[in-house]
């Protein structure tokens, strides 16, 4: 049996942490998660739970509730072992890895202390209002309008493919203030989405993820105190894409993992076939070669991580690092899947087909392959 790589990356606490979080999602999470399937979300209680066990308050200050001592790594250790299970919980990352680091760098002390501390305890949950109909990710192209009037800002809109959409307490909203100056117009405004002219739309069936919530939203008329501007108005551009290293990174991370849980699937089940007499030497050179690709996504992530923690990420190397490891989970996980018995993969509960469906989004959001690829030839010069 193959042996788990040491990765100097972690701390000793961390790996304690590992474990912990490793008996929560065995214990509470995997029993409940056919559920979250039939209901396209993750249940209150998951919230709790993770609330309870500091995965919550990941990066959040100790004064808010925050893990003390916590840094980005644990967030991929969190992540590394939702994939090992076969689950597919993005929401968690949307909250954890995308949303709350705008409150922590761009919020004032009065809204940080409004919500870090509801986001931390489980008691709000958070979403990001940036895709629209018909626009997708286009800043340029937003349509939803908010107007300064008196202590107000008046927003009228819609957004879709909203992750935590269907259960959100917060919005970090993406509106056009100035529409006259493009991308350099946009801003972001806090919405509790109890405010009136606030509504949700429909629950979106998805190809894959369907544990996660996706959904619809609209604002018609809706006023937004002006005091819930998040840092300066028309600087929402910027902000948006302060935090895409990051979020590029949380992506690749996830994918690695699901990859590097397909591969460990796939070697159990081959080796049954072993036991048994029936496997062929072309079945045993495949995983062979998916195994050496996520040797080296793992090597190119932990290097990515050391890199982030140390403040030193560039969005070239977190281009590099989503581009590889988005590409490499959908090669992967189409060879071990093209291993196994057709029988035992295309059926709802199958992790392997799940795998397949769930992964397939990786080289979309958060800038698609593409995108990176161009961003990598800029910084070639080309």
């Amino acid at each position: 049996m193959a042996t788990e790589v040491e990765r100097p990356i972690f701390t000793a606490d961390q790996q304690r942490f590992r474990g912990a979080v490793r008996q929560f999602l065995t214990r509470e999470v995997l029993p409940d998660y056919p559920d979250w399937v039939n209901e396209g979300k993750p249940s209150r209680r998951f919230w709790e739970g993770a609330a309870a066990l500091g995965i919550l308050g990941i990066g959040i200050p100790e004064q808010y509730g925050g893990l003390p001592g916590s840094d980005y790594r644990h967030s991929a250790v969190v992540t590394e072992e939702i994939q090992a299970l076969g689950m597919a919980i993005g929401g968690l990352r949307v909250q954890t890895d995308i949303c709350v680091p705008y409150l922590l760098h761009h919020g004032s002390p009065a809204q940080q202390q409004a919500w870090l501390p509801k986001l931390a305890s489980g008691e709000a949950i958070v979403a990001l209002g940036l895709s629209e109909p018909g626009a997708g990710s286009d800043l340029k192209s937003m349509a939803t309008r908010a107007h300064r009037d008196g202590d107000h800002y008046v927003v009228n809109g819609a957004k879709t493919f909203i992750s935590n959409g269907a259960a959100a307490d917060l919005v970090i909203l993406a509106v056009k203030t100035d529409p006259s100056a493009g991308r350099n117009g946009i801003s972001l405004l806090l919405v509790d989405t109890g405010t009136q002219g606030f509504e949700r739309g429909r629950k979106l069936d998805k190809l894959g993820l369907k544990a996660q919530d996706l959904a619809e939203m609209s604002f018609t008329d809706m006023a937004v105190p002006a005091e819930n501007l998040l840092g300066t108005e028309n600087e929402g551009f910027a902000y948006l894409t302060s935090n895409l290293a990051q979020e590029r990174l949380s992506i690749a991370i996830n994918s690695q993992a699901a990859a590097s849980a397909a591969v460990s699937w796939t070697a159990e089940m081959l080796r049954e076939k072993r036991s048994r007499g029936d496997l062929g030497q072309e079945s045993k050179f495949t995983l062979a070669q998916s195994a050496s690709e996520v040797a080296a996504g793992q090597a190119l992530i932990d290097q990515s991580l050391a890199a982030h923690i140390a403040d030193r990420l560039t969005s070239r190397d977190a281009a590099v690092a989503k581009l590889y490891c988005t590409e490499m989970q959908g090669r992967v996980v189409d060879r071990c899947l093209g291993l196994w018995d057709p029988g035992s993969v295309w059926d709802s509960d199958s992790p392997m087909g799940n795998a397949f469906l769930d992964g397939r989004v990786s080289r979309i959001y958060g800038g698609s392959s593409e995108i990176m690829k161009v961003i990598i030839g800029q910084d070639l010069g080309l």
